[in-house]
């Protein structure tokens, strides 16, 4: 049945190309764009999980926090709008890229200080009780904080075109989020796979009884996988506000996405987490696109979270990721 599904998909797809190939393509862009924005969030969950078999779904939420924060760093502090100067935008941005990656990891380090270091030996159902709560004690942070209207930035990078080819354009705006995500990516998986730090991680995830006994600092680690989410996060969320605009409720949604994102293409595999992050993008761009058939922006949630169940049914270890015992 998800067989037949993906090859009707299919033929829808290769349909519009011939019908239309302008707006394929210009679609296909936009989709690329956003499941980049995407994939910095379910890389938190990723990571996460790997550790401690937890979903942090307090993590949309610190999104959304800590995209709030660096709204106001752009607007109010360093005051950067349309008219500053080319080095100041530069230098802002920096600035606020490294500022909202410290303020992520620190708020995602808290939480699981607080909430999650008591319960490493609780029933799983505490721990995902107290994990939802979270992400509702974040989420009133943040409207009490910054309250109920969307907060937007001005347009700091250019929207001319990177290239135009018949028809098909693709603007500096949307290239920025590729030129930040996909380095960042390289520089996680250089971090995961080969330094000290992202071997005890591995070793922990594998067995932290084993990793104490070897030597690990089993806290510590667990605390940096936190910190390092926190930072993902904190990169996503200036990426996102630069592209859409934020409010407190923002990460609730995202959040959501990005799990399915993250069980679409394996939950704990990094690699698995990217693929459906711009799996994802590409199916919400293609759904909301001028396409014969295509149910409209109205069915987004419902068609994401039909993937979500449809993954959990048919094959629970996701794309990327191998069946264990459990299934997943």
């Amino acid at each position: 049945m998800g067989l037949g599904f993906v090859a009707l998909f299919g033929v829808w797809l290769l349909y519009n190309l011939f019908d239309n190939p302008t707006d394929f393509f210009n679609i296909f862009l936009i989709g690329l764009t956003q499941g980049s924005v995407y994939a910095l969030v379910p890389l938190g969950y990723t990571l996460v999980y790997g550790i401690l078999q937890l979903i942090n779904f307090a993590h949309g939420d610190v999104f959304a926090l800590t995209g709030l924060f660096a709204s106001t760093l752009i607007t109010s502090v360093f005051k950067l709008d349309e008219t500053s100067a080319a080095l100041t935008i530069v230098g802002g941005l920096l600035a606020t890229f490294l500022i909202a990656m410290v303020f992520g990891a620190l708020v995602n380090a808290t939480i699981e200080l607080v909430a999650y270091r008591r319960l490493r030996s609780a029933p799983r159902l505490a721990v995902l009780i107290t994990a939802v709560g979270m992400s509702f004690i974040v989420q009133n942070i943040s409207l009490a904080i910054f309250g109920v209207n969307f907060r937007s930035v001005p347009s700091l990078v250019s929207d001319g075109n990177v290239f135009s080819i018949g028809g098909v354009h693709y603007n500096w705006q949307s290239f920025f989020v590729i030129l930040v995500t996909f380095p960042v990516l390289v520089l996680l998986t250089w971090l995961v796979k080969s330094t000290r730090q992202g071997k005890a991680m591995r070793a922990t995830s594998q067995d932290p009884e084993a990793s104490a006994m070897m030597g690990i600092n089993v806290n510590r680690t667990i605390s940096f996988t936190f910190l390092l989410a926190g930072a993902l996060a904190g990169v996503g969320a200036v990426l996102f506000l630069v592209e859409f605009n934020i409010r407190y409720d923002t990460g609730f949604e995202l959040g959501l996405i990005a799990f399915t994102a993250a069980v679409l293409g394996g939950i704990g595999n990094l690699s698995g987490a990217v693929l459906g992050s711009i799996i994802i993008g590409m199916i919400q761009a293609f759904n909301e696109g001028p396409f014969l058939w295509a149910p409209g922006s109205d069915w987004t949630r419902s068609i994401v979270f039909g993937i979500l169940i449809a993954i959990l049914v048919f094959r629970p270890e996701g794309l990327l990721g191998e069946r264990t015992p459990e299934g997943g």
